[in-house]
């Protein structure tokens, strides 16, 4: 019978420690659970902060779905308790916050892989669907971002005129839509394909052009510009 091979920080050298790996070679140097085992800081008996970590990132499969869990999922992990548990989720607001680039800073898009970076490690995290768009100027440089719908989302609920009311505000000269799949599979549907080639017509008329309209999953996006879906 073999047990199970357990260990304190303390018991590690100095220069093996995460905190201390940190300091000394940057945050890049340490896997996923040593970062969470910074912030937890202790773990439990027979358990390190780092093999907690390791057991709070199976829990919920991975970083995305510890994005999602809600503070009482959290702290009811034995081990957590109310402390690290408001760690972690004060770390994952701030991750969240910084991915939102600063609107005065006019981030320039030049292709989907930018505006999905904009948005991408939030909206994969949702539980409901978003309809969003990011507003653009002349040279593509970001104007501002809203929220359009919330919920189930399809052709005949997204109004198309609601869509453009706030690229005509704005003086917007183009828009990308995004939305996110909560499954996870960005696959677009029919619904999307209406949608976009919708907004792309309307765009026409109001001379606003729908410059893409991107799908988020968990860990991947799709353009459906890219795909020619609703830009033929």
């Amino acid at each position: 019978m073999t047990s199970k091979t357990t260990y304190r920080i303390a018991d590690l050298a100095p220069d093996e420690r995460p905190r201390e790996r940190l300091k000394k070679n940057g945050p890049g140097a340490l896997n996923t659970a040593e970062l969470l085992a910074v912030l937890l800081r202790t773990g439990l008996k027979g358990e390190s902060a780092v093999q907690l970590g390791q057991r709070v990132l199976q829990t919920f499969d991975g970083l995305a779905g510890l994005q999602r869990a809600d503070y009482s999922e959290l702290e009811s992990i034995h081990g957590m308790g109310e402390a690290k548990a408001t760690a972690l989720k004060a770390a994952i607001e701030i991750g969240q916050r910084l991915s939102v680039q600063n609107p005065e800073a006019k981030p320039t898009i030049s292709s989907p892989a930018d505006a999905a970076a904009m948005v991408q490690y939030e909206m994969s995290a949702l539980g409901q669907e978003h309809l969003r768009e990011i507003l653009l100027d002349t040279r593509n440089r970001v104007v501002g971002m809203e929220e359009l719908y919330r919920g189930s989302i399809n052709f005949t609920s997204a109004r198309v005129g609601e869509i453009f009311r706030p690229a005509v505000r704005h003086d917007a000269a183009g828009i990308i839509l995004v939305h996110n799949h909560p499954s996870g599979d960005p696959t677009p549907s029919p619904d999307d394909l209406a949608l976009t080639k919708a907004v792309r017509e309307a765009g026409i008329l109001l001379d606003i052009e729908l410059v893409d309209h991107l799908i988020i999953g968990q860990g991947r996006y799709i353009s459906m510009k890219e795909r020619k879906l609703g830009f033929g």
